[in-house]
């Protein structure tokens, strides 16, 4: 993508109304547009982060066996109101009357949703197990959005619901996602720890959330050091055999949210190995058996003939949310540092004497190159300063800037910088393309 045709509107100023690193970066780096409070357009750049993100989740997802289906925004109020919901979910639920006078709702959440397709289709054991997700925009009227996309009204989630015809089937189901969870925050560069939190209204008596730590985070976490480094499970990992022994591993170390903090097992941990810290849940999971399949009447025949209700769990990632946690998690004084999974481009190609004749073709041929190769590159064939040049690619944080010059190209070179360490080299054209996949 050349610059000069692209739609990136840079910000000189941090808008006052920004709280947070993540909220002052996405506003000054072209990412989202405040429309209302808590409600955001999601621009060029900042919609590529949050179309990767959805990818790299979607592919944990089906990795894990689940199976994408697509729900509406809007809900019928009587599926709440058969689990019993509907009056207790409380003031963030925003409720509407269509023309008719039907009650609906903007969906906060789609369990007795997905509860009633369910019901609708199945009938036998054998058609078990079921995992059914979808990633689709969700609104909570919180009654004070704040933090751009980390506490906005209107969010991108994928949540996903396991069906099985008992409780040791469910909870396998629940392993299969903890262990897709742990993969997809690893693919999205992120160390996310699960710890055991409140169920809160959707309910359940088996919960994590997963919780990446940030000084800007909402709550206090527990841990134990060693967590940070466990291993993640492999590509290969076979998630239709035994995945017990992988979530054993990550929940025999102490790792708590504030809720569910217990002082004194805590404190027998060795003094050197507890991290208290703040942290930004990203994900969250439940185990919650027949809460909803009960009052829903969603059931199955069993192999002895007799139906019995569901057993289901629900699984969330906040994709819009994770946009602004990444940041809080990879930025620097210059700005946004994004990992290669999820930059919007991999590349930010620098012409740093546009209409020089020279430079503009030897732009011209790497940026045909890179594209050619699959590498996606955002070209800045504009006639803005070296300076400001530099600083917007800073700012937007794309891990990768090639720059050519008409000093290093007269060597038949041209400079790369790594965005996260700051490297640079000055390299043969060749050689600089083949670090990125690509040939001359």
């Amino acid at each position: 993508m050349r610059l000069s045709r692209y739609f990136l509107p840079i910000l000189k100023e941090t808008p006052k109304e920004a709280e947070i690193v993540s909220h002052r970066l996405m506003l000054r780096a072209g990412l989202i547009r405040q429309q209302a409070a808590g409600i955001y357009s999601w621009l060029p750049l900042g919609l590529k982060v949050l179309d990767n993100i959805g990818r790299i989740v979607r592919e944990e997802q089906n990795r894990a066996g689940a199976v994408e289906v697509l729900m509406p925004t809007l809900q019928s109020a009587d599926l709440w109101r058969e689990s019993g919901r509907y009056d207790d979910y409380g003031a963030e639920m925003l409720r509407i009357k269509d023309r008719h006078e039907r009650d609906l709702l903007y969906g906060p959440t789609n369990e007795e949703m997905i509860t009633e397709i369910f019901r609708s289709y199945v009938r036998s054991y054998k058609d078990l197990p079921l995992n059914l997700y979808h990633v689709q925009w969700k609104f909570r009227d919180e009654r004070r959005p704040r933090f751009g996309v980390m506490r906005g009204r209107e969010f991108l989630m994928k949540d996903a619901y396991s069906f099985d015809v008992d409780q040791d089937r469910a909870r396998e189901a629940y392993y299969r996602m903890f262990v897709a969870y742990l993969r997809t925050y690893a693919r999205l560069g992120l160390t996310a720890i699960p710890m055991r939190a409140d169920s809160g209204p959707i309910g359940g008596d088996m919960s994590h959330e997963f919780i990446i730590l940030a000084s800007t985070g909402e709550s206090q976490v527990f841990c134990h050091k060693d967590v940070l480094d466990l291993p993640i499970p492999a590509e290969s990992t076979d998630f239709r055999g035994n995945l017990k022994p992988i979530v054993d591993q990550w929940t025999t170390l102490y790792a708590a949210t504030e809720e569910k903090h217990d002082e004194a097992a805590f404190a027998a941990i060795p003094e050197d190995k507890r991290v208290s810290a703040r942290g930004i849940e990203v994900g969250h999971i439940f185990y919650f058996g027949t809460k909803y399949s009960e009052p829903m009447n969603a059931k199955v025949a069993g192999p002895d003939g007799v139906e019995k209700p569901v057993h289901m769990g629900s699984y969330g990632v906040g994709v819009s949310r994770l946009v602004g946690a990444i940041i809080e998690a990879s930025h620097d004084d210059a700005g946004i540092v994004w990992p290669e999974s999820v930059a919007p481009f991999r590349v930010g190609l620098i012409n740093m004497k546009a209409g020089d004749g020279v430079v503009d073709a030897a732009c011209e041929k790497l940026y045909a190159t890179l594209e050619a190769a699959g590498v996606s590159v955002l070209y800045d064939d504009t006639d803005a300063r070296a300076g400001a040049k530099f600083a917007t690619m800073d700012l937007i944080g794309l891990p990768w800037q090639l720059i050519v010059g008409p000093k290093s190209l007269a060597e038949g070179k041209v400079e790369i910088k790594n965005r996260a360490t700051g490297a640079r080299e000055v390299l043969p054209i060749e050689t600089a393309l083949a670090r990125f996949g690509a040939a001359a």
